[in-house]
This record gives structure tokens, sequence and C-alpha cells, in this order.
């Protein structure tokens, strides 16, 4: 299984996984774009994903909502905590 991010001005706002036979059994990088496909064909071409690793092998932290996407650094990270 894999999971998938959906971005909403880089900000994750929902974590799916699919079925390794959508991805033809394939590992990332190379999987990551009949995921994303496949996601785009549920919840629409308008729609952006990115894969996450559940293990955090790649893209820095496993991304959950509310998490930001970092396009420069490829990397999931925390949203920043508000100063008092």
């Amino acid at each position: 299984m894999a999971h998938f991010a959906k971005l909403e001005n880089n900000i994750v706002t929902e974590v799916i996984v699919v079925n390794n036979e959508v991805l033809e059994n394939k590992d990332f990088p190379d999987s990551e774009p009949l995921g994303v496909a496949f996601c785009k064909s549920l919840f629409g071409e308008d729609t952006e994903w990115k894969q996450t690793s559940y293990d955090a092998n790649f893209r820095g932290l496993y991304a959950g909502i509310g998490m930001i996407y970092d396009s420069t650094a490829d990397e999931f990270q925390l949203p920043p905590t508000p100063t008092k």
C-alpha cells in the first residue's frame, strides 16, 4: 500500500491509501505518477497529490492533515507553531 496526500495551497487536507495493484507494484518514485493519476480519477483532475512515506523514507515526515508541503525541499513539514 502507498499513501498519497491531497494538497490545497501546499497544505495537506487528506491522506489516502492506494493499493499496490494500482501502482503496478512499483516503488517510489515510479509509483507516484500512477497513484496521482488514480487519485485524480477519483477526486478530480484539478486536485494536487504527492506520495508520502509512512516510514518517512522520502519527503521528510509522513504527511498528516494540516502539514505543509515545501516544494523547494520536496518534503512535508509541520506547520509553524503560533507564538505567544
